[in-house]
């Protein structure tokens, strides 16, 4: 009985230990900036780097391409790593078809200061439509969300005014995702940055179109589904047949996002 008992013991004290280590290690494990950066001049984009100050005094990067006449503003957030140099193709399309580009490079990623976290991630997002309301006054503002970059646009979304919400590779709240693949551990009670969209998402105003590749094996297709069915109308989904994580734009993703701001925002 006594060995029952120091084996209890021992593999209690290990998964403690081992929730305590996921507890503290949860933004290594979340997010992965970089900060070495190509000009946007060296990416042949017609963007300028700029910089603006969160309200809790947090200076972070931009880029910013001015629209065409009245065309709207798309505000776009990056995913969880890499730095803005990895959606150039996006930014130059967006700007070749008219639209001006705001691309927020969030706290600790490029030459921005601080740590990412989530409410730091939204303040970010915060400084970046009020720099695109500064910048373009009249201009209508499409938040255009990538990835981890949908929680931070939907976050965004239900709280300002906006033409239309864009979500590529969305997920339901980053608590569900970290219970599907930590299923052993207790991680709804360990995470401090959730993101949760699904409870967010009802609150926004505006169109929304949720593009999901699926073969995307970080974000599976089914949170792309789940948080449509939970977005107010007017909305679409586009499956891309075949499409993973990182090539939804190359597969479609790009003239399906043309087309929603085509029709929606023209």
């Amino acid at each position: 009985m006594k060995w029952l008992i120091t084996v209890a013991a021992v593999l209690g004290i290990g998964y403690a230990a081992l929730c305590a280590t996921m507890w503290s290690a949860q933004r290594r494990l979340l997010y992965f900036p970089e900060a070495e950066v190509t000009s946007p001049a060296a990416l042949g984009l017609p963007a300028r780097a700029i910089s603006r100050t969160t309200d809790d005094g947090v200076t972070i990067g931009m880029w910013w391409i001015a629209p065409r006449g009245d065309k709207p503003v798309v505000i776009h957030m990056h995913g969880n790593g890499g730095n803005l140099s990895y959606w150039a193709p996006v930014f130059a399309d967006l700007a070749a078809a008219g639209y001006g580009v705001l691309a927020l490079s969030y706290r600790g990623y490029g030459n921005s200061q601080g740590s990412p976290s989530e409410a730091g991630l939204i303040r970010d997002g915060q400084a970046a439509y009020a720099a695109a309301r500064e910048l373009a006054p009249a201009a209508r503002i499409v938040l255009f969300g990538d990835s981890l970059g949908t929680g931070v646009a939907t976050a965004l979304a239900a709280e300002r005014p906006i033409a239309a919400l864009v979500l590529n590779a969305p997920f339901t709240a980053v608590e569900d995702r970290a219970a599907e693949l930590f299923g052993f551990l207790p991680v709804r009670w360990l995470i401090t940055d959730r993101f949760l969209s699904r409870d967010r998402i009802g609150r926004v105003k505006a169109p929304v179109l949720i593009v999901h590749g699926d073969q995307d094996a970080t974000i599976p297709i089914a949170h792309g589904e789940r948080l449509f069915a939970l977005a107010p109308d007017p909305k679409r989904f586009v499956r891309i047949a075949g499409g993973g994580h990182n090539d939804l734009w190359s597969r479609g993703g790009r003239g399906a996002v043309l087309a929603f701001l085509g029709e929606t925002v023209p």
